[in-house]
Order: structure tokens, then C-alpha cells, then sequence
């Protein structure tokens, strides 16, 4: 049975949309030029810091967090890029009994964002803050450790194949992929994003209704 939930963040909570165009800017790009190079490099099978280095190679992205924070422009999300089902089904799944865990691929920043906007959750936690990050085995043993049920009885909510799904799935969790966002888009027609999810999901509304469906059968 599923006893927890634990989410990421980009794509599946906020909205990255206001975050890569402010990066676009930084760049001096078009935001239309910068979001279609991201998607290629996506569809190439790339880490999206490779979007980054078409414009400026050698770019360096902590570096460069660092000179956007000096010039005043931090990296910075709030309620407005929150997807509009967040709260609504964080709160369900709670209400319903469920663990509810929050953690990605973030700096500390993001994690202090995160913090800040009292989301529904038991856990709020980044890659940043544990030193590992996806889709490296270390970050999932952290999400285990911190989770009070086993893989075997968590599910992790992620919009990524690559970064999310296969890794959670090698580490024993059960597994809801997200259908929304430039990586989901474009690997949604791998025949991994069939074979290895537990589930697919294009909202977080479904989530509740499903998961007691799960837990209905496996009793």
C-alpha cells in the first residue's frame, strides 16, 4: 500500500516558466530562442545545463546564481508559480492520512522559498541540503531515510524519466509520473513512461482518487 507521497518540485509544484525566461534575460536571448535550444537539448537526452552553454560556453551555473543574486536578481519563485492543484491536493492527501514529502533537485534557496509558503507537507527538503543529487542512488536513499514508510510503500510524484522515474523506480519506490512541462512533453511517448510508472497522472487532483484506488486493491 502507498503510505507517503513525496513530490518534486520543478514541474510538478512550481512553474518553471518565470525561472528559465528570467535566465533567458540574463543571457540576452530571446525567451521563444532560449525555451526551444532547452527543449532540444531535452530531446537530445542532455542535462538542460547544456542549454546554457549553447549560448555561453563555460558558463557557470552556480557562479552565475551567485552574480544575478548581487546584481539583485536572485532566484526567486513564489505563490503566483505555483500550480494552481498544489495545495488543494497536498491538503487531500493529508486530510486522507497520507505522509506528504517534498524533494528535488534545489539550492538552499529554493528550499528556503519552499519553506517560507507553508505548503501542506511534513517534509521539505533539496538536493543542496542532503549533498546528492537526483538522479544519483545517494538522493533516494536520502528520501528514504527521511520518510517514515518504506520505497516499497512511498510513491515519488516526478515529471522525469530520466531524473525521476527510472532512479525511484532502481531504488524500490512506486512511482506517479507527471505529465506536465517540457520533459514530460517530450518523453511521454518513451516506452518507459508507459512500462515503468506505477501511474500517470496529467494533474495533482488525481492523486487522492487514485492512490485509494491502489490501496483498495492491494488490500
Amino acid at each position: 500500500m502507498i503510505r507517503a507521497v513525496v513530490f518534486d518540485v520543478g514541474e510538478c509544484l512550481v512553474n518553471e516558466a518565470r525561472e528559465y525566461g528570467t535566465w533567458a534575460d540574463w543571457l540576452g536571448v530571446p525567451r521563444h530562442t532560449f525555451s526551444a535550444t532547452f527543449g532540444a537539448v531535452i530531446a537530445r537526452g542532455q542535462d538542460y545545463r547544456q542549454t546554457f552553454q549553447e549560448f555561453r560556453p563555460g558558463f557557470d551555473l552556480t557562479e552565475e546564481r551567485e552574480k544575478r543574486a548581487a546584481a539583485g536578481q536572485p532566484e526567486w519563485f513564489g505563490e503566483d508559480d505555483l500550480y494552481p492543484d498544489v495545495r488543494p491536493a497536498l491538503t487531500a492527501l493529508r486530510e486522507a492520512g497520507l505522509w506528504v514529502g517534498i524533494a528535488g533537485n534545489q539550492t538552499v534557496r529554493a528550499g528556503g522559498l519552499l519553506r517560507s509558503m507553508d505548503l501542506p507537507s511534513d517534509m521539505i527538503a533539496t538536493s543542496d541540503d542532503w549533498g546528492a543529487s537526483k538522479p544519483d542512488a545517494g538522493f533516494f536513499k536520502a528520501v528514504a531515510k527521511e520518510t517514515p514508510f518504506g520505497p516499497e510503500e512511498t510513491l515519488y510524484v516526478g515529471d522525469r524519466l530520466d531524473n525521476d522515474i527510472r532512479p525511484a523506480v532502481a531504488a524500490g519506490f512506486k512511482t506517479a509520473l507527471m505529465l506536465r512541462g517540457p520533459w514530460a512533453t517530450i518523453q511521454r511517448n518513451d516506452p518507459d513512461a508507459d512500462r515503468l510508472p506505477t501511474m500517470r497522472i496529467t494533474s495533482l487532483d488525481e492523486l487522492p482518487a487514485r492512490i485509494a484506488a491502489f490501496n483498495g486493491e492491494a488490500r
